[in-house]
């Protein structure tokens, strides 16, 4: 078989598994902008069910947008130190630590969150708050912070960094953010990424969690599909994508420089 044959071949398998993964979100999408989806496009387009999913869902939007960007704030502020902090022991437990982290991902989020109830459930103010769908999902989403920084700290040899400049008079907290902190940047960029996407998207921890007035945007999502027509789910989805899309793609806007520098360095 010649090159360009296989790369038709590839081409072709390619673009059919972008196909069988695009077509169904593009039906979707196009489902919330016609009058009626059994009767498809020659019952017209309308904005209407975009108008009435944000008249009734426009507070899961704003809430899954503010639990997503303080999760990624919380798993910064816990996960870079803690990455740090495996990188430097030289205990055996390091590396038990480091897999009982990946825990919350094993486990089923309908666990996670039965064992978040029965342990702080009985604290009313916190159970209604949106907080403690936060701690879920710091729970279920720290483990792709620490993993990815770990990574790159161990890459790029930071213990060697940190002892040339422990050995300059600088001290724990000033090599932690002049050595570790800058180094870390692409594995904390990659971190966020995972972690803004897997918090909006979050399902099973949040059903679990929420109250009726803690809805996130994918448990919105399921109510609209479970109890109304068809065109408003398929509006919801619309708009679920409106706002998850410019945030990955600002996301991958702040990695590509970094990644440019790191090549040509």
């Amino acid at each position: 078989m010649n090159r360009s044959r296989l790369f038709s071949l590839q081409l072709a398998f390619t673009l059919l598994v972008c196909l069988f993964l695009i077509v169904p979100v593009v039906m979707s999408v196009m489902a919330g902008f016609t009058q009626n989806y059994f009767v498809g496009l020659k019952s017209g387009l309308t904005l209407r069910w975009i108008a009435e999913v944000w008249a009734m869902y426009a507070n899961t939007f704003w809430l899954s947008l503010l639990i997503a960007l303080s999760c990624l704030a919380v798993t910064l502020l816990l996960g870079v130190p803690a990455a740090w902090g495996l990188l430097r022991s030289s205990s055996r437990w390091a590396a038990v630590i480091e897999e009982c982290l990946m825990l919350p991902v094993a486990i089923p989020g309908l666990a996670t969150a039965l064992g978040l109830l029965l342990v702080y459930g009985g604290f009313g103010e916190l159970r209604q708050s949106w907080l403690f769908i936060l701690i879920g999902h710091v729970l279920f989403t720290l483990p792709f912070m620490v993993r990815p920084v770990l990574a790159v700290l161990k890459a790029i040899d930071v213990k060697s960094m940190e002892e040339a400049a422990a050995s300059l008079g600088a001290g724990p907290l000033r090599r932690f953010l002049t050595v570790v902190v800058p180094n870390a940047v692409s594995g904390m960029l990659a971190g966020a990424f995972m972690v803004i996407t897997l918090s909006i998207g979050e399902f099973n921890i949040t059903w679990m969690l929420h109250t009726p007035l803690t809805k996130t945007l994918p448990v919105g999502l399921a109510d609209s599909y479970a109890s109304m027509r068809l065109e408003m789910g398929s509006a919801y989805t619309t708009l679920f994508l409106i706002m998850i899309i410019p945030l990955l793609l600002a996301m991958h806007a702040l990695a590509r420089p970094r990644r440019s520098r790191e090549i040509s360095l």
